[in-house]
């Protein structure tokens, strides 16, 4: 059979499908673990500590330099306490899922929806925060070394980021290998050398610092009051706001646990180490990026670019033509661990999106796997859901930050309070400790959400605040009609209707004499019913004469045609009540088979009207009938009708010119 073209176009852009054979689970290696699963974790500090400044500088000027400091420091003490959380966790969840996984195992699937919520929205946001950042990361090196300025471009490379992302994935893309390993080892390396040369500088007393013009330039996020300090600027509430945006930090510490399967035997061990190692590396990058803040001053731009980061690289390595290598290195290494964390999503958002419709409390479209073997339908949800984000906030990275932490903290106080509630049910060694570590870590990420819900409120926290609860009442919703459903379907085998019923009607619907309605009535033949009788629902008078005559006159006169007078039009409804009336007596299984003419995808819908599919619904939906649709390929009709008369065309032609050929003969 020819292929439709829009599978050939798919195929084009995908390439060829693979088959369910080719599907497997590549176990990782610690350190390729650490490269695969960690680019969402440790891109997180290259804008961490700048989202503390964009609060902290406003509000205490100069000051708010050295507060970020204490500010780092609570993100550390909170880093410590979720990375023992989720040593517990990889511990004794070896399957994918994460917090879901663990709010399912001890609260039930119904509290585990706070948990699928606060993930999926945690996935979406990461695509857009990570591209943004990224953009932002090339934006800076090309304005810091080449003085040019792509500001008004910044959204569409965003956009375009997050579709070749998409692209890349429905190709089936897989999140496994040295290749995806690169980029994280290089912002590493990248990174931690500028942090390293910077402190050897600070140490040696030759570490610039911007002051005086520097700080006060165009576009720089203006400056609080000079020597207002803690008490008039910086006021217990901006501390909390810069913490709110600094715990963006922590995000995709929760990378390992949703991957905690992929991991060589024995996972759990394997996890946990890989899992340290992230949070050190995590930790000693966000420690000493703040440390140059505080020593370089580097200051956020209202536009994004250049980044605190950047500036930092190019105060460290200096302006010499070697200080421009690495600070490019720097650069690029940083836009591509940011847009490597983005592509997490690609992976992490499908699966649990099909771990969560496997429960049925979404689509279970979602557990379909495409073309490819990756979850298309959603890779495209998360890519749509991404960039609405990106152009709502116009790929501002301080207003994408505001709607973050809410739905990965969330989803870490779940980890912990159902861990505690694990432990606290089973007798385990050193269960007071397990029992007090998770207990603080899901009661200070309980808390973080409440300090961002309030100090976030006004500049976008709302919407998550309005979006979240709104999602776990659809998804329990969802899961309440697939239960009704699946009830009723199987209390159907036992009910009084599926016995069979002593009578057999069926009823062909007619709107013209073709072979799309002969085809259909000799379908019916075949069903062997008590009645058979064709149907015309009369919408025109003198049409339905028409019809009748030349019913009469042809083949298939043999079955009768019933004329229903439709004088309103209202043809679905007309269908409806027909069928009611024909299976009145409860005592008749009722048929229709309705003709469907099947034209080209396209001109098909332009040129006819494609009612079968809404008549069939409309009648199926009483109690004892049931419609059918008998299709009829008129493309392929028209195709054989075409071919056959230009076999004619051409052997009329031949016979033309061997007549007129014998006629020459002979005149000579």
């Amino acid at each position: 059979m020819p292929e439709r073209p829009g599978y050939r176009l798919k195929r084009a852009l995908l390439g060829p499908p693979l088959v369910t054979a080719e599907l497997h689970n590549e176990k990782l290696s610690n350190p390729v673990a650490l490269g695969v699963l960690a680019p969402d974790c440790i891109s997180s500090s290259a804008y961490g500590t700048e989202q503390m400044l964009t609060q902290l500088v406003p509000a205490a000027g100069v000051a708010g330099f050295a507060l970020v400091m204490p500010v780092t420091g609570v993100i550390l003490a909170l880093l410590l306490l979720l990375t023992f959380c989720y040593r517990d966790v990889v511990s004794s969840y070896t399957r994918t899922g994460g917090s879901y996984a663990v709010a399912r195992d001890n609260f039930g699937p119904r509290v585990a929806q706070v948990a699928a919520v606060a993930l999926l929205i945690d996935y979406v946001v990461t695509v857009a925060v990570q591209t943004a950042a990224g953009t932002d990361a090339v934006a800076s090196m090309l304005q810091l070394l080449l003085r040019v300025d792509i500001d008004r471009q910044k959204l569409w490379i965003s956009v375009g980021v997050v579709l070749l992302l998409c692209y890349g994935n429905l190709r089936g893309i897989r999140e496994a290998g040295k290749a995806f390993s690169f980029p994280t080892y290089l912002f590493a390396g990248a990174a931690g050398l500028t942090v390293v040369v910077g402190l050897v500088r600070l140490a040696a007393g030759d570490l610039p610092r911007l002051s005086g013009a520097d700080l006060h330039a165009s576009g720089v996020v203006p400056l609080g009051q000079p020597g207002g300090g803690v008490l008039l600027g910086a006021s217990l509430f901006v501390l909390l706001r810069a913490f709110a945006n600094g715990g963006s930090s922590l995000t995709g510490l929760e990378a390992i646990s949703n991957g905690v399967s992929a991991f060589r035997e024995p996972r759990g061990v394997n996890a946990r180490r890989t899992l340290v190692a992230m949070s050190c590396l995590l930790g000693f990058l966000v420690l000493g990026v703040s440390t140059l803040a505080w020593r370089t001053h580097a200051v956020p731009h209202l536009s994004g670019t250049p980044t605190v980061l950047a500036q930092e690289a190019h105060l460290v390595f200096g302006r010499s033509d070697f200080g421009n290598v690495m600070f490019a290195l720097v650069q690029l290494a940083t836009a591509l661990v940011l847009y490597a964390g983005g592509n997490t999503s690609f992976n992490g958002f499908p699966f649990l999106a099909d771990f969560v419709a496997e429960d049925s409390f979404l689509p279970r479209r979602l557990t379909v796997r495409g073309h490819r073997l990756a979850f298309s339908n959603g890779i495209l949800v998360l890519t749509g859901a991404s960039l609405l984000l990106l152009l709502a906030t116009g790929g501002n990275l301080t207003k994408l930050v505001s709607l973050y932490a809410i739905g990965v903290f969330t989803g870490f106080a779940m980890a912990g309070a159902g861990l505690v509630r694990r432990h606290w049910v089973r007798r385990e060694p050193r269960r007071p400790l397990k029992l007090a570590v998770n207990a603080a870590a899901a009661v200070a990420s309980a808390g973080v959400v409440v300090v961002f819900g309030i100090t976030k409120f006004t500049e976008g926290a709302w919407l998550v605040l309005v979006v979240f609860p709104l999602g776990v009442w659809l998804l329990i919703r969802t899961n309440q009609r697939y239960r009704a459903e699946r009830a009723a379907l199987e209390l159907a085998p036992a009910s009084a209707e599926s016995a069979g019923r002593p009578r057999a009607a069926v009823y062909v619907l007619v709107d013209r004499l073709d072979l799309a309605v002969v085809r259909a009535l000799h379908h019916a033949r075949g069903l062997r019913p008590d009645e058979l009788r064709a149907v015309h629902f009369a919408l025109d008078d003198k049409r339905a004469d028409r019809l009748e005559r030349a019913w009469r006159a042809s083949t298939a006169a043999d079955v009768p045609l019933d004329l229903v007078a439709c004088p309103d039009r209202r043809l679905h409804r007309a269908v409806a009540e027909f069928a009611g009336r024909a299976g009145a007596d409860r005592l008749t299984d009722v048929t229709l088979l309705i003709p469907r003419r099947l034209y080209g995808p396209l001109l098909g819908r332009l040129l006819h009207a494609r009612k079968g599919d809404s008549l069939a619904h409309a009648a199926g939906r009483l109690p004892n009938v049931a419609a059918a649709i008998v299709p009829f390929d008129v493309g392929r009709a028209v195709r054989q009708l075409t071919d056959e008369r230009a076999v004619t065309d051409v052997q009329a032609v031949t016979d033309e010119r061997g007549a007129s050929q014998h006629g020459s003969t002979e005149a000579i």
